[in-house]
């Protein structure tokens, strides 16, 4: 063992690399391994992140799981109201696995200003709702109190904002229209306290918050009278049994969606980023290994003389494949080495700084999310070895072919 760990330390010398023709052959190995790390630990970061970031979105504007009317199913606007008074409301304990529910509503309506006019959708919610959520979205202003008496303050989009030419402290009027014909519209003035961008444009064009009391007001709805509830849930991985669970528990009046089946295209595209990322991590590991099969096929070569005059002193075969295989595995952390490295740096700069930014109108944010983990880091370093070192199994055997005196006469 003494002597094979001396030749093996021989062979990854830095001397001997310079001085050989496998020099070249080596450094490409290296370099392909820690490309091959980086594409790996970027594509998984950012791939992640992206799906971690839409979900995030997705369920702060709308929550995990939506109760609902039938009636309402087909609707962003809310048809026929629900009592607040459900044995889920206002804790839903049956269900394992909830963290949260609330009550909102939904009126569809017109803003209208001095030069410019939009149709929205006023989200009506109250002192139950989870503004943990939304509070990362805020870019100015500060977020509406509905815990006291009804008001008029209202949190609009950077988008509205800016279409509108509104700013915080402006008050603007909103038209909604009554059920029935030849009835005048309802018109509410709201005052902007705060503004928010999420980057998702679906709900940045269409979204203003309010008070859900002045839609019960419009709709001549009692206190108790609600649009929909919002359900969060601890687990996203688990929102499907959970969604089961909940439809069983609810009233037979009422049906539940989930945020995968409500914004199914969302979701069935966010899907197609684990098919990518498994292509990228099998030709990037494929690339690594075909490099360092090639690096060892030419180590082999090189030494044929050193393997004939070492099976000439009595090492069998398995002993002179372990030297070859350990300095495979010596390269092959050096690749690695670098390839952690600079990938964790990268996503490093990118968290801290978002130098890669995305068009929201195509991926939903504003700049690449990376989601940075030292379980999948690990696990990727840990797959990168494991098969890089099983397939340089298959030219290592190559030596048990190599006899000792032709090796020795070998030039």
């Amino acid at each position: 063992m003494n002597l094979e760990y001396f030749i093996a330390k021989r062979l990854i010398t830095a001397k001997d690399y310079k001085s050989s023709i496998s020099a070249p052959i080596i450094k490409i190995a290296i370099s392909a391994i820690a490309i091959g790390m980086i594409m790996m630990i970027v594509s998984v970061a950012t791939g992640i992140g992206l799906q971690q970031k839409i979900r995030e979105k997705v369920s702060a504007f709308n929550g995990h799981i939506i109760i609902s009317n039938y009636d309402n199913n087909q609707s962003e606007v809310t048809l026929v109201p629900i009592s607040k008074k459900q044995d889920f409301y206002p804790k839903f304990t049956s269900v394992p696995g909830i963290s949260h529910i609330q009550a909102i509503a939904t009126k569809a309506g017109i803003i209208r200003t001095e030069k410019a006019f939009e149709g929205i959708i006023l989200k009506g919610v109250g002192k139950d709702y989870k503004w943990n959520n939304i509070k990362e979205y805020l870019i100015s202003g500060k977020l509406p109190d509905f815990s006291k008496g009804l008001n008029e303050e209202v949190l609009i989009s950077q988008f509205l904002a800016t279409r509108l030419n509104l700013q915080v402290g402006d008050s603007f009027n909103t038209f909604f229209i009554k059920e029935g014909q030849n009835k005048l519209p309802n018109i509410r003035r709201f005052k902007i306290t705060g503004i928010f961008n999420s980057g998702f444009q679906e709900f940045d064009a269409t979204y203003v918050i309010g008070d859900i009391r002045h839609l019960q007001r419009i709709n001549k709805w009692s206190p108790d009278e609600v649009g929909a509830f919002e359900v969060f849930v601890n687990d996203f991985n688990n929102i499907k049994t959970t969604g089961e669970q909940v439809y069983e528990e609810t009233s037979s009046t009422l049906d539940t969606k989930t945020i995968i089946e409500k914004y199914s295209y969302i979701f069935e595209w966010l899907q197609l980023f684990d098919l990518n990322i498994i292509i990228i991590l099998v030709v990037m590991i494929l690339v690594a290994t075909i490099n360092m099969v090639v690096a060892l096929l030419v180590l082999i070569l090189e030494r044929t003389q050193m393997i004939g005059i070492l099976k000439a002193l009595g090492a069998d075969n398995w002993s002179v494949r372990k030297i070859f295989l350990y300095n495979a595995f010596y390269l092959i952390v050096r690749g690695l080495f670098w390839g952690n490295l600079i990938g964790i740096s990268l996503l490093l700069i990118q968290q801290y700084f978002g130098i890669i930014k995305l068009n929201p109108e195509n991926y939903y944010v504003n700049q690449a999310p990376a989601y940075l983990n030292l379980g999948y880091v690990l696990l990727l370093n840990l797959l990168t070895v494991t098969v890089c070192f099983l397939v340089l199994l298959i030219p290592s055997y190559i030596i048990t072919k190599i006899s000792p005196v032709k090796a020795i006469r070998f030039d």
